[in-house]
């Protein structure tokens, strides 16, 4: 037998600081040693945090890279363990994504990545070029402070593998798994044994499986050891990287880290017996015979045993069965580990967090609330980091510290319902019950003073006074004062964020917590510069059909039961006044609901259809109760109001990523955001394709509302529609 133990690890690094990023670096392997494991894997470009973005085009970066590594290698961190580090290169005048395998205070070897990520969240080829030659190894001169530390000139640099006297290395990075071609095919041909995958993973609901099948496939036809390793937490940016780093043999996973959690450093180990991924390629006749025909890859020897031989001291990892966690928990837990590192990191004193009652902030409360949850749990574990920054923000005293959840809220989260005349008793009462289960501080507030005395000066410059229109008032007055409430909103909300801290003695500010939903944001259905602008907003990528059953399973399992009645009351913004006959909807001043709302988004952007694709697939998915004309109809009517409100996305809140159609505009969802609204070309086609289905004549109809025209507004930011019946289209 050949006996192997190897560590890979989670850890919460933060871009561009390296001191944090050296500290968990430091404790992982020092973890790593002391439970005898002789392979340390840490995630991708974790020296410098992967979330660097154009610092890597700074020199200084590089440098200070090079300085983190150098000491590390100056102390015993590496000595009898093989260690992969990553962190930037520059070799010649290219900036390469690395991962430097160090044992005994040398580097072995310098592995540059060859495919990158640059779709999605991901621009790697913006920093960053791509390894291209496959077929030898090149000599690395070491920058000369490194070398005459080190008493070490040059290092094989390139794609290749290290041959040790008991078994091979191969390092394949991130994105190089999930290739076509990936390198650990024809790496495992060359009798590489353990592949170790530094990756930037980020969290996005429902995608965890499709991660460890890629694990599970690399091994399971050819053998192998698949050991990868995972950023966790927010390292500065909109992304929560998920952990669960994890070790597979032979296609069945071994040893799973968590996918959310607090902890900066978690470490993930296994023991394993190589024999068997011997004697698995042995028994595969295909891999023997094309393993005879195999195209060489370049190695690196190294005279040195990792393995040991058979002894009871060390028992085998037995394969386990993967941990999942249900969309409602990834809700849960994502964007409330997410919220504690920006929390902790930013240097602010709490949250605060327009609370209207209704199912988007409220989700909002019950995620802080998870939060606080979280963070008394891990403190009773015994993590002293997330203690000590617990006791740091809540500003307890005296050797005090949080032992309940609901107690830590009243420190470090303010809730406020802004309530005006238009406001009912049923979300004043749901608010408030709310913020007494989750803990927070809770004001109520009116904001009639303030919208009248705008509407005073309105009328006072213009000699004219708006109405609603249930009150007999035109679309462009009606969306006027409902935006003035909007705003309203979020001015007062910004200056108790600012000013409250000084009326409780506590130094810092308050982040304000932002509440629209990924399916408002497609739509365009929210106010520009209201309530939904804030500092952070951790459910702006998530729709809100998974909201809805955030919400009935967040109030059985983190015990916030007004939760149920919250999410059965129909969605309203509460902005018109009630009236016997007439009550404001959502999904009616939409004219769509929210679950075709994540139809539209899925199409626009998983499937990349523009308005006549996504009509020809409606076709299919709603020809059973829809008319090609009635479809039509949809799809033109979607697009409109996208295109008009698309502006929108510029100035919206920094949001946690967690969907696949989100609109986020800064780096996910790349789209102009002036449009000809009429798409008079698209809209034309789809016309005569549904003549052709038809054979009836279908005209797209001008809106009744009035014609749809481009104007500039905000400098120039957007399209507007001009009479648009939209309550919360405009500027």
């Amino acid at each position: 037998m050949r006996l192997l133990k190897v560590a890979t690890c989670n850890l919460n690094q933060w871009a561009m600081d390296f001191d944090c990023n050296l500290s968990n670096i430091k404790q992982s392997v020092a973890e790593a040693k002391a439970a005898g494991a002789m392979i340390r894997l840490g995630p991708e470009l974790e020296i410098t945090g992967y979330g660097c973005e154009d610092h890597f085009l700074e020199l200084d970066t590089v440098a200070h890279a090079w300085e983190c590594l150098k000491e590390l290698l100056l102390g015993d961190w590496t000595d009898g363990i093989l260690c992969s580090f990553g962190m930037p290169v520059i070799k010649d005048s290219e900036r390469y994504n690395c991962q430097v395998l160090c044992l005994n205070r040398k580097i072995i070897m310098i592995r540059p990545k060859m495919w990158l990520a640059n779709d999605g969240n991901y621009r790697e080829l913006r920093w960053f070029t791509a390894w291209k030659s496959k077929d030898h190894l090149e000599d690395f001169h070491l920058p000369s402070e490194v070398s005459d530390a080190l008493s070490q000139t040059t290092v094989p640099f390139g794609y290749g593998y290290v041959q040790f006297l008991d078994t091979a290395v191969a390092a394949e990075v991130c994105e190089e798994l999930f290739t076509p071609q990936p390198p650990h095919a024809e790496l495992a041909l060359n009798g590489v044994e353990v592949f170790i995958n530094a990756s930037g993973s980020h969290h996005q609901l429902r995608k965890l499986d499709l991660r460890n099948r890629a694990f599970i496939s690399a091994t399971h036809t050819r053998g192998g050891v698949y050991m990868y390793s995972n950023h966790q937490g927010c390292d500065g940016g909109r992304l929560y990287y998920d952990g669960c780093s994890c070790v597979v043999v032979n296609g069945d996973m071994v040893a799973q880290g968590s996918q959310f959690s607090l902890k900066d450093v978690e470490m993930v180990f296994a023991q394993i017996d190589l024999d068997a991924v011997a004697s698995l390629r042995s028994s595969i006749s295909s891999f023997q015979e094309q393993a005879s025909c195999k195209a060489k890859v370049s190695k690196v020897f190294v005279p040195y045993k990792l393995c040991q031989p058979f002894n009871l001291l060390m028992s085998l990892s037995s394969p386990l069965k993967i941990r999942y966690h249900s969309p409602e928990e990834e809700i849960a837990l994502g964007p409330a580990c997410w919220l504690w590192d920006y929390l902790r990191r930013s240097g602010a004193s709490g949250f605060l967090l327009p609370l209207s009652g209704g199912a988007d902030s409220s989700s909002v409360a019950a995620i802080v609330g998870s939060m606080c949850q979280l963070v008394v749990k891990e403190i009773a574990n015994g993590d002293k980091q997330i203690k000590a920054d617990a006791i740091r923000i809540g500003h307890y005293t005296d050797g005090q510290f949080p032992t309940d959840s609901k107690e830590f809220a009243k420190r470090i989260f303010y809730t406020v319902f802004m309530g005006s005349e238009n406001s009912s008793e049923a979300t004043t009462t749901r608010a408030k019950v709310l913020a007494d289960e989750v803990g927070s501080w809770h004001l109520n507030v009116s904001i009639d003073g303030v919208v009248s005395s705008l509407i005073s000066l309105f009328q006072t410059l213009t000699g004219k006074r708006p109405r609603y229109k249930v009150d007999g008032g035109s679309n462009i007055e009606n969306l006027g004062l409902q935006n003035i409430q909007a705003r309203v909103r979020m001015v007062l909300a910004f200056m108790l964020a600012s000013l409250l801290p000084w009326v409780h003695n506590k130094p810092g500010f308050y982040l304000v917590l932002g509440s629209s939903n990924v399916d408002e944001g497609l739509r365009g259905y929210l106010t520009k510069y209201d309530c939904s602008s804030a500092d952070i907003n951790p459910i702006g990528s998530i729709s809100k059909m998974d909201l809805r059953t955030f919400l009935k399973w967040a109030a059985v399992h983190l015990g916030y039961s007004s939760l149920a009645e919250i999410e059965a009351a129909p969605p309203t913004a509460e902005l018109e006044p009630i009236r016997a006959n007439y009550s404001q909807l959502d999904e009616v001043d939409m004219g769509m609901t929210y679950e075709e709302l994540s139809v539209y988004g899925r199409l626009r952007k998983i499937f990349r259809c523009g308005p006549l694709s996504m009509f020809k697939n409606l076709c299919y998915k709603w020809g059973t109760k829809l008319t090609p004309a009635e479809v039509a109809d949809k799809v033109k009517y979607f697009f409109k109001y996208y295109s008009i409100n698309r502006h929108k996305m510029t100035v919206m809140t920094p949001s946690y990523h967690a969907e696949s159609y989100s609109p986020e505009d800064n780096r996910f969802d790349l789209r102009q955001f002036l449009y000809n609204v009429r798409w008079p070309y698209q809209f034309r086609k789809i016309d005569e394709l549904v003549n052709e289905l038809d054979g009836d004549k279908v005209a797209f109809t001008k809106s009744t509302d009035g014609e749809n025209v481009n104007v500039t507004a905000d400098g120039g930011m957007g399209v507007v529609a001009a009479g648009s019946g939209d309550p919360r289209a405009g500027f």
